[in-house]
């Protein structure tokens, strides 16, 4: 699915950026990459509180539902 591939892409992206920023010697490019992991982690925000919505409707026994992701 399109939002797991996503997702995980999104997990391997702030994983990369954390790695960089602990290796930033300037307090302004530890700065630039703690902007980065917060923008980051708000988008994976989103596509949480997404999955948490449609699992609060989402009726798991009827095979009719849609399923969005």
């Amino acid at each position: 699915m399109i939002s797991d591939k996503l997702m995980d892409e999104l997990s391997v992206e702030i994983e990369r950026t954390l790695k960089a920023m602990a290796k930033a010697k300037t307090p302004e490019e530890k700065l630039t990459y703690s902007m980065a992991v917060k923008n980051l982690c708000d988008s994976m925000g989103v596509f949480l509180k997404a999955a948490a919505d449609y699992m609060e409707y989402a009726d798991v026994d009827n095979e009719d539902f849609d399923k969005p992701f």
